[in-house]
């Protein structure tokens, strides 16, 4: 039982990211996401799972942070 709730839980929190405007919110509810599918994927047993979403929980706090180092910096663009 806990084991959908938390899987079906991951996709609600990451499908919710789509509707913010704000591409470092996005990226935060993403990382959300991919922490809760890398319990799950613990849970399961499941080592594709854990590390599909280690990838992209690191990739959106990564893109985060370099997003708001440069808006610290002065130095816009497509990021």
């Amino acid at each position: 039982m806990w084991l959908n709730v938390i899987g079906w839980t991951a996709t609600a929190v990451f499908s919710s990211s789509y509707f913010f405007k704000e591409a470092a919110m996005l990226r935060r509810i993403q990382a959300a996401a991919a922490t809760l599918w890398v319990l799950y994927g613990i849970l399961i047993h499941s080592a594709p799972v854990v590390v599909a979403n280690l990838i992209v929980g690191v990739a959106a706090v990564y893109t985060s942070l370099r997003l708001a180092l440069n808006k610290g910096t002065g130095a816009g663009g497509p990021g």
